[in-house]
C-alpha cells in the first residue's frame, strides 16, 4: 500500500528506531510511547486487522511479539509488559500492529487511559539499541 506509514517503515523507505527485523515482521519504537521502550510490531505485508492476518503469518508475527515481550523487562528494568492490539476502532494506523509496553507496578497506567511520554534528544536511539542488543543476545 503506497500511503501506509508502517509499510514505508517495513520497506525501509521511512525512518524508524527499528529494534528487530525478520522476513515477516518489523519491530520499532513508538514515537508517542506510553512508556519509554514501547515497541510496535508490524507484519511487513500490509494487513489491516488480526482477522486479515494470513495463517502462514500467525506464528512469525506472534512469535516476534513474544520474543520482544520476553526481553523488555530485564533490558529496560520493567517488571512486565502490556501487550495489546486494536482492530479498526482506535487503530491510529490502518496496518496491523501490536503494542508491547514496559510495565512496572505503580507506573500510573490505569485501564485504557494511555498517557504519553516524550524521549529526550538521543534517548530513543539509546532505547532502540538496548533492545536490539538484547534481541541479538538473549
Amino acid at each position: 500500500m503506497t500511503d501506509c506509514v508502517f509499510c514505508a517503515i517495513a520497506s525501509g523507505d521511512d525512518d524508524a528506531h527499528v529494534v528487530a527485523r525478520t522476513e515477516h515482521t518489523v519491530a520499532f519504537l513508538d514515537n508517542r510511547p506510553v512508556f519509554k521502550g514501547h515497541v510496535l510490531i508490524v507484519p511487513t505485508q500490509h494487513v489491516v486487522t488480526v482477522p486479515d492476518l494470513p495463517d502462514e503469518l500467525l506464528a512469525p508475527f506472534f512469535g516476534e511479539v513474544r520474543r520482544i515481550a520476553a526481553v523488555i523487562p530485564e533490558t529496560l528494568g520493567a517488571q512486565g509488559t502490556f501487550v495489546a492490539m486494536n482492530n479498526k476502532v482506535s487503530q491510529s494506523v490502518p496496518h496491523l500492529h501490536c503494542h508491547v509496553v514496559p510495565r512496572t507496578k505503580g507506573d500510573g497506567l490505569r485501564g485504557f487511559f494511555w498517557p504519553r511520554v516524550k524521549y529526550a534528544a538521543g534517548e530513543q536511539a539509546d532505547y532502540a539499541q538496548r533492545l536490539r542488543d538484547a534481541l541479538e543476545h538473549p
